[in-house]
């Protein structure tokens, strides 16, 4: 018997689910996306939070493989990216 791969994350038929929420937090999704909207802002939400454990998860084999990210390092290429160069020669 072959079966199919899950589909990913935004990917397969919609189908309706039930979470529970606390009432403020139906309350302000109502208001930022109308009654209609709720639906596709917690499927992005959820998608976005998949993307960044996804992320976080490849960042720590990285570190477990090679060590851990110099934050020095980090920051001074930060500082090209925002054009803050001035004094800091060894940032490229």
């Amino acid at each position: 018997m072959v079966t199919s791969p899950e589909p990913a994350p935004g990917e397969g038929p919609v189908r309706p689910v039930s979470v529970s929420l606390h009432e403020g937090t139906i309350a302000a999704l109502k208001a930022r996306t109308g009654k209609r909207g709720m639906s596709a802002y917690v499927e992005a939400l959820i998608q976005r939070q998949l993307e960044r454990d996804r992320l976080r998860e490849l960042i720590e084999d990285a570190e477990a493989e090679h060590g851990a990210v110099d934050q020095a390092a980090v920051e001074a290429k930060r500082a090209v990216l925002r054009g803050d160069t001035a004094g800091s020669a060894d940032a490229a």
